[in-house]
């Protein structure tokens, strides 16, 4: 290997010099050699730049060193690349080898991916089956997203009624920080579909409150139909007198105006009508009845807003109370086992790391990183504003190594301030470990 082409494609890598790493890592390797790493780094920079097919080479050519590993995550890599390229049966082949490779951290990207190239292929079944798949692996830190898309697959398939529970646990799965406006108005659509049109406008009427949010053609003319059909329910409701006359015995269609029907007289007579009979006791007994109910209802609506209004404080309280103790979303945990999958895929550190961290600073928790190591967390201390994650990382090559991570605070969420192997020598243990 050209070991200076090599070090000057990677510096290109880390500073975003897309054109300068292919150009560099494509020099790094001489003629008849094999190198993951470089090939794995090149396919990412060809991607950057939108050489899609030139990615999908690469990757290959990653995957043909055995030494190297990562399989499942460079055929989902392939795979992306295909998916983009267009070539749609190549890219199915390679993402579902990526899912079958049980090493794989993240399955998730891959299934996404696969349940985008079978949606291009008009395959909905198989697209909502992929797309499940990513929404139950508990390494994506975004389920909402998978499920949002299973909810698509569902309308596809004409199965509204299954759409209508996937868009409503993909609003339960969604963080503070995310818009839920689209899938508000997804499962107004749904709504429509399974024709529950009071749903439909509760659910259309959420998404609108976003004044940002733009309803599509379709979209908005569902919306118009929802709501025209609940006036029109409400237009055909019993009126006041309706309700009275029903309570006093007298049937549907009932006219007090002409109750035989035959008269042609705007006021019958007492002689020719039971419209008279009801006395003015019957009148009071029925209106006190009816101030009964209604205080009884005022009663019930009352209690249901104090217990609504319980469990908001209640939630309040538990949100602060665990945001004091050092909880956020993603955990400590996560974060870590990101920056370590992140390593190993060759991706960009910056995202997990404290904001203002220098490149310099970035490059060397990089360099301190074992590449397709296996990671499992000992403890976490943890603060509201830091937190300090203790994890031992199983390397590819054999041994363990122990690392202590420190995370700074970024909003509910956790970033990485500095990452420090620790040996036997240092904290007393008797493990050994092998970097």
């Amino acid at each position: 290997m050209n070991q200076q082409a090599y070090e000057s494609g990677k510096r290109a890598y880390q500073s975003a010099d897309w054109l300068g790493a292919v150009t560099h890592l494509g020099e790094a390797v001489r003629p008849g050699e094999v190198s993951g790493e470089v090939d794995h780094l090149r396919g990412n920079a060809y991607m950057k730049l939108g050489q899609f097919d030139a990615a999908a080479a690469a990757y290959g050519s990653a995957l043909a060193d055995g030494a190297y590993g990562k399989r499942g995550a460079l055929s989902c890599n392939r795979g992306r690349a295909l998916l983009a390229a267009g070539h749609l049966p190549e890219a199915i082949a390679a993402l579902t080898e990526s899912v079958a490779d049980t090493s794989y951290a993240t399955p998730y990207k891959a299934y996404l991916a696969l349940g985008s190239a079978y949606e291009r292929s008009g395959d909905a079944r198989s697209a909502g089956i992929a797309y499940r798949s990513a929404a139950i692996d508990e390494t994506n830190p975004a389920p909402a997203v998978s499920l949002s898309k299973l909810g698509s697959c569902f309308m596809r398939l004409g199965r509204s009624v299954d759409a209508v529970e996937a868009y409503r646990t993909a609003l339960d799965f969604t963080t503070p920080l995310e818009s839920q406006s689209r899938v508000w108005c997804d499962l107004g659509l749904a709504y429509v579909a399974a024709n529950r049109m009071s749903e439909a406008v509760d659910a259309f009427a959420h998404a609108a409150s976003d004044t940002s949010f733009t309803f599509s053609p379709e979209a908005q003319a569902s919306y118009d139909a929802a709501r025209k059909a609940v006036a029109s329910l409400g237009d055909r409701r019993p009126s006041e007198t309706d309700a009275f006359l029903a309570a006093a015995g007298y049937g549907a269609g009932y006219d007090p105006l002409d109750p035989t029907g035959s008269s042609g007289e705007l006021m019958p007579s007492p002689e020719d009508t039971g419209f008279f009979s009801v006395t003015e006791e019957d009148l009071m007994a029925a209106d006190k009845k009816e101030r009964k109910v209604r205080k009884k209802h005022r009663h019930t609506g009352l209690k249901v807003f104090i217990a609504i209004l319980v469990v908001l404080l209640l939630a309040v309280g538990a949100s602060v109370f665990a945001y004091t103790r050092g909880y956020g979303w993603p955990t400590q945990q996560a974060v870590s086992e990101e920056l370590f999958a992140a390593k190993t895929s060759g991706s960009d550190l910056a995202s997990y790391v404290v904001s203002g961290t220098s490149t310099e600073q970035i490059q060397e928790m990089s360099d301190a990183l074992p590449s397709g190591a296996t990671v499992s967390v000992n403890g976490v201390d943890q603060t509201m504003t830091d937190s300090t994650v203790h994890l031992t990382a199983a390397l590819a090559s054999g041994g363990e190594q122990d690392y202590v991570i420190s995370m700074k605070r970024d909003g509910i969420s956790w970033k990485v301030a500095s990452v420090t192997p620790e040996y036997a020598s240092q904290s007393g243990s008797g493990n050994t470990s092998t970097d």
